[in-house]
């Protein structure tokens, strides 16, 4: 027998009222618009480690082994899978890590500037590759060749204008502010 405290149906039968909704179903979703995250001032460091993994990852990408680069490159193998995981492919646990063919790795490059060197980032092996090609060039325009830079005029890269005039060069390589390599050293100068 069911006990029965002042409500006059049991609780089986019991009807409960049900609550308004607060808006007329369905609800009008807003879009998803885009939005690119606030750059921050990298420390350093932060721009040092960038760098060591961008370098780990090209030698992975020249056959050495994962950890091999790592240890070579001052970081360990842990730092690199966090920071370039998406570039790097591995076919099944315990197999050789290796590099994809392009990746997004931020990278900062050195390129010759109106007063000097120049650090610029670039996100990605295409954008590296045509800053190591405008490099290349400028270094075979000081050995000479008169038609080194004829293809990068009027060009960008990373929103900065390249430098293709003679006199501004030359100055440049007499004073010795010209950067020799494409990567910024660990120093902070040009290497």
């Amino acid at each position: 027998m069911a006990l029965n405290f002042g409500n006059t149906l049991p609780l089986s039968v019991r009807v409960v009222k049900a609550r308004e909704p607060r808006h007329d179903w369905p609800v009008p979703r807003k879009r998803k618009t885009h939005r690119p995250q606030r750059q921050r001032k990298l420390s350093e460091r932060e721009k040092q480690i960038r760098n060591r993994v961008a370098n780990a990852v090209h030698a992975i990408r020249h056959g050495i082994p994962a950890y091999r680069a790592a240890r070579e490159n001052g970081v360990g193998l842990r730092t690199i899978k966090q920071r370039a995981g998406k570039d790097l492919a591995q076919d099944r646990p315990g197999a050789r890590i290796r590099a994809k063919k392009n990746d997004l790795l931020l990278r900062y490059l050195e390129i010759p500037g109106p007063d000097g060197p120049t650090e610029i980032a670039v996100r990605g092996l295409k954008a590296a590759r045509e800053v190591a090609k405008y490099k290349t060039a400028v270094n075979r325009f000081l050995r000479g060749d008169r038609n080194a830079l004829d293809r990068w005029k009027g060009k960008k890269i990373a929103g900065l204008a390249l430098i293709t005039d003679a006199r501004i060069l030359a100055d440049q390589a007499d004073k010795g502010l010209l950067p020799h390599a494409l990567y910024r050293s660990f120093a902070g100068g040009a290497m």
